[in-house]
């Protein structure tokens, strides 16, 4: 086709190459082959940096990803991000269930204010087991804020359990925390280590809150368990270092490196860790020696927000004290009393209402009374009512009114009727003190109160008082014509002691009754005698006159 085109156009034909000299072939076929050699070398290096490069960059991704989780997971990190209106909380002295209804009072004002961190300032040697597992089980379900245990001091017994159900626990290097073992008071009031049976229970207790809050179990369960030794160990796959018992190890031999024993743990003692161990052992998530060490630790934009006991957790401690109980008891007692001796809605009333409501109120706050005490009390002084009022005497419906009203009292003072152990024992016989002193405090008062009822210038004007004369017994008739003129007079009275006559008004124990023509002021030393009854005049000092009830 090219000859034809060629000829064609008659252009002029190329050329053929002219032939290479001998020898020149070869040599241009050796330097295209080493061309191609260079180039295949070049292709590889070429290869082997973009691989290198790769692998750089795919690790570069991996060191950052592990960085970032590493920061997700850093509880400062977090802190610094995530908190901005702390809280703190005093909790001081022995745990019971006073301070276990102040904590709940406190954790629900620092919910009305919107916290997202608050802080628990522990200073206690513990308490009552209940009480601590209660607190320890409120802050281990939380989910409003982050909760934090700060122990500057010490926080021991039940003080550590309710620390470890906190998310974080920050301790001053030489704060203690720990020795949290069951104890009771035997017959002989002497303290006793508690029974396997207890220990077991609040082993596995403990041991719940520490997984929840990601805690070594083990730290916890020796805390409660003296006889339990723990062992730091290093996990051979992950090569996480964490603390387990001589059990748990043995359970599973392979997968634990040993690296020392806590020697605070196990040989008869309960665990008691400083802060620094408690670091060292994962127990503590940090140390600080102040509250503004505590402050920069996690990072709070202002200033800790303290609450401070309010004016009502004052109030409440003040009525808590023995002597104002016995106080507002026989006060309320002498209340309904007075009421009883002149029914109506009067000044006896509105003192033992008042009265009352302080015992009960602050006991609510306190955290022994409930609803259920107010209700048997309520139902108590209507029984009484009942008594003196439709059923007249003193029978079966006044005693179940008395052993309501202190069954009552009993209650609303500790959270048991019927004692389990000798702890229990002792709180219900200091509780019984109490009542029955204010009991014998409020029959002094009502004996002075019947004898001198009519002639004190307050409650004078409180007794029943007829509106007028009523005459016509069975041993007297009627004469309604010539009513005879009843004197209230003193100077006019002419009864004498011996004289026999009819109550005209119910005797509570003051009262009406008529004498012949007379119908005067009366009182019985203490007996209740219904209207109607016939009475006799016992005692006479001017216009005061004392009567007992006749056949």
């Amino acid at each position: 086709m090219k000859k034809v085109l060629f000829d064609i156009y008659d252009l002029p034909r190329p050329s053929p190459p002219a032939p290479l000299p001998k020898g020149e072939g070869s040599k241009l076929q050796n330097s295209s082959c080493k061309l191609q050699i260079a180039n295949c070398k070049l292709n590889k290096l070429l290869v082997g940096l973009l691989a290198a490069m790769a692998f750089v960059f795919a690790a570069f991704l991996v060191r950052g990803a592990e960085v970032a989780d590493k920061a997700d997971n850093d509880p400062g990190k977090d802190q610094q991000q995530k908190y901005s209106h702390g809280v703190l909380i005093r909790i001081e002295g022995v745990i019971g269930p006073m301070l276990a209804a102040y904590f709940d009072r406190k954790l629900d004002a620092a919910k009305a204010e919107g916290a997202d961190l608050i802080i628990l300032e522990i200073d206690s040697p513990g308490g009552t087991l209940a009480e601590s597992l209660d607190m320890a089980g409120r802050l281990r379900d939380l989910d409003f804020a982050h909760t934090v245990a700060y122990v500057p001091k010490q926080a021991l017994s039940g003080a550590a359990i309710m620390a470890l159900g906190c998310d974080d626990i920050i301790m001053a290097p030489a704060a203690l925390i720990g020795d949290a073992g069951p104890i009771f008071q035997d017959a002989n009031s002497q303290f006793r280590f508690a029974p396997e049976k207890i220990v077991s229970h609040l082993a596995q207790e403990v041991r719940g809150l520490a997984v929840a809050k990601g805690r070594a179990p083990a730290l916890a369960e020796a805390m409660v368990d003296k006889n339990l030794q723990v062992i730091r160990v290093k996990d051979k796959k992950t090569g996480e270092i964490t603390c387990k018992s001589k059990p748990e190890i043995e359970a599973n031999p392979d997968q634990w490196e040993i690296i020392a024993p806590i020697v605070e743990s196990g040989h008869d003692r309960f665990l008691e860790l400083s802060g620094r161990r408690a670091m060292e052992d994962g127990l503590a998530q940090g140390l600080a020696d102040s509250r503004e060490n505590l402050k920069e630790h996690y990072n709070l934009p202002g200033d800790l927000s303290i609450l401070e006991p309010s004016g009502v957790d004052t109030f409440v401690y003040v009525l808590y004290n023995p002597f104002i109980i016995a106080i507002l008891i026989i006060l309320g007692l002498i209340g309904l009393y007075i009421e009883f001796l002149s029914p109506g809605m009067g000044i006896g009333g509105l003192i033992a209402g008042l009265c009352f409501a302080l015992f009960f109120w602050s006991h609510f706050l306190g955290g022994t009374a409930n609803w259920f005490d107010v209700m048997l009390f309520a139902v108590g002084v209507l029984c009484l009512i009942a008594e003196l009022v439709i059923i007249p005497g003193f029978g079966v419906v006044g005693l179940t009114g008395v052993v309501l009203i202190l069954v009552s009292l009993i209650m609303a003072c500790q959270n048991f009727l019927i004692p389990h152990n000798n702890r229990e024992l002792t709180q219900l016989t200091h509780t019984l003190l109490i009542i029955f002193c204010s009991g014998g405090g409020f029959l002094l008062a009502a004996l002075l109160i019947s004898k001198k009822f009519g002639s004190i210038p307050l409650f004078n004007k409180m007794m029943l008082r007829p509106p007028h004369p009523v005459y016509g017994f069975k041993d007297e008739p009627a004469n309604l014509a010539n009513p005879p003129v009843a004197s209230q007079s003193e100077n006019q009275i002419t009864v004498n002691v011996g004289d026999i006559g009819v109550a005209q008004s119910s005797l509570r124990p003051a009262g009406k009754a008529r004498f012949g023509a007379q119908i005067i002021e009366v009182a019985t030393d203490g007996d209740f005698i219904p209207q109607g009854r016939r009475v006799e005049i016992v005692e006479q000092n001017g216009a005061r006159i004392i009567v007992r009830e006749i056949e």
